[in-house]
């Protein structure tokens, strides 16, 4: 292990923040966090023809949102960077890859390619007919010289870079890990570009690049990255580089165990942000995909996975994103919350405008504070994302609706019983001296027997009366937080609605 670790996390601003990009942050921070070393954050962004308004912003912001601070990076606006291994957009670091790709074609270890982009297709289909291995052919290494080559780029025409893969040697070896040495065969890598026409390097230079300048000494990456590996092991060679540590985490797989994707649901973060999902119980949750401390500890505080997370822990085969267990530990950590806590949470649901799920437009925002923390109690066991909570609470800012009267009879009973009781509980509440849920249950639990009827009879009429619902928090502190005025009236209309049908 070295003295200092540094590990990044190196995103391309192309599109939201999938949750595959932000479980490889989160092992990158946490792999930080434990050794005491630093985690960078590296802007991807060479790829300008992709590059996507507003993407980064997000990106950051989800990291932001998850907990995962960055030592050097980007600053919170997006627009700057902070750190002494500067700048950390690779689109402002390309004199450093003209530097490294200029001492390549020095060294003969890489060459321009002038082949037009029609040559190329064409050059596959016949090796697709052919049943060859897909691959650059060598035509400008082989059916040029040297002088024809510099000719040519001092002449401006278009070309490519490409390194030049050591056909002379048996193996490449990736030490890794996680899944041990793994070995290729350099027959079977191209000459892959390193140089875009347009003077921005690929992926495979400018990494190597970055990597080397700003000391990374561990590289953390999903598992669809070992393949490029080898071609990385090989620049670091050529360029008199030692490599850093390799690490490659295994697939997120839906339930169906395909690669995880937008038919499998929400695959941003920010979605899940949106949904309802606290941050904590998604950082828990994606720990778990492809890492575990044993086989029965599930619920870990961040602290507790900075002191425990190791590389050790991390398994190879794919792991399974389960939506439905990660609502269940978002259950766990809602109930789990104070109740202002939880209150200030699900505050900003509540107020957003109704076509985002929040409540009816015509209910005035902001909801008063006091009113919240009353209501709180009543829903924290019930919800499993903060989302819920309009539908749950939406009874005490919301007129009663329409109902069927007959809702408001129960199994087992009958109309005319259930319009007695209605009107027994009516008179009894109207003179009730206390308005607090521990009271009105006293009151009303006796009826029951009195009217033998069972208690989920007698409260289920009830419960539609007052809230027009079938199902609600619980009855009796539900009553107490509408108030006397709104539940007798509730039940003065139930009596009526059902006399009319009788």
């Amino acid at each position: 292990m070295p003295d200092t670790v540094r590990v990044r996390f190196a995103p391309s601003p192309t599109g939201e923040p999938h949750v595959g990009n932000i479980r490889t942050a989160l092992f990158n921070w946490l792999f930080a966090r434990h050794h005491g070393g630093s985690f960078i954050v590296r802007v991807e962004d060479t790829d300008q023809e992709r590059k996507v308004e507003g993407a980064l912003e997000s990106i950051l912001e989800s990291l932001q949102w998850m907990g995962l601070d960055w030592d050097e990076g980007p600053t919170g606006d997006a627009q700057g960077s902070q750190g002494p291994h500067g700048p950390y957009f690779q689109s402002q670091r390309l004199p450093m890859y003209q530097e490294a790709a200029n001492r390549l074609l020095a060294q003969s270890d890489a060459y321009p390619c002038f082949c037009s982009p029609e040559r190329l297709a064409t050059m596959r289909e016949e090796q697709k007919e052919r049943k060859q291995p897909p691959g650059y052919d060598r035509t400008c290494l082989t059916q040029l010289t040297v002088e024809e080559r510099q000719r040519r780029v001092d002449a401006g025409e278009e070309h490519v870079l490409r390194f030049k893969i050591p056909t002379d040697r048996l193996e490449v070896v990736v030490h890794d890990v996680i899944r041990g040495d793994v070995t290729w065969e350099p027959r079977l890598l191209d000459d892959f570009v390193m140089m875009k026409s347009d003077g921005f390097p690929t992926y495979h230079l400018a990494n190597i690049v970055d990597d080397h300048s700003m000391e990374i000494t561990h590289v953390m990456r999903a598992e669809e990255w070992l393949p490029s590996t080898p071609r990385h092991v090989l620049l670091y060679e050529a360029l008199g580089w030692d490599p850093p540590v390799f690490a490659h985490m295994p697939m997120i797989l839906g339930p169906d165990r395909a690669k995880l994707s937008k038919r499998h649901g929400a695959t941003s973060t920010l979605e899940y942000r949106a949904h309802g999902f606290l941050p904590e119980a998604l950082v828990n949750f994606m720990a778990l995909i492809g890492w575990a401390l044993d086989d029965h500890t599930e619920i870990f505080s961040m602290q507790d996975l900075i002191k425990h997370f190791s590389l050790d822990h991390v398994g190879k085969s794919g792991a399974i994103f389960d939506v439905e267990k990660l609502t269940w530990m978002n259950g766990l950590y809602i109930r789990s919350l104070s109740i202002p806590d939880l209150a200030s949470r699900i505050q900003p649901f509540l107020e957003r405008p109704a076509a985002e799920g929040g409540l009816p437009d015509d209910v005035s925002r902001p909801i008063d504070s006091d009113f919240l923390l009353q209501l709180t109690p009543l829903v924290q066991e019930r919800m499993k994302t903060l989302e819920d909570v309009t539908k749950v609470l939406g009874i005490f800012f919301e007129e009663t609706g329409q109902y069927d009267p007959a809702t408001l009879v129960q199994k087992g009973s009958t109309a005319e019983q259930t319009n007695n009781a209605l009107q027994l509980m009516l008179d009894k509440l109207e003179a009730a001296p206390e308005w607090d849920g521990d009271s009105l249950e006293a009151s009303m639990r006796p009826l029951a027997e009195e009217l033998e009827m069972k208690p989920a009879q007698l409260f289920g009429a009830l419960r539609v009366a007052v809230t027009g619902r079938t199902v609600s928090p619980p009855l009796f502190e539900t009553m107490e937080a509408l108030g006397r005025d709104r539940s007798l009236e509730g039940l003065r209309n139930a009596v009526s609605a059902l006399s009319a049908t009788i």
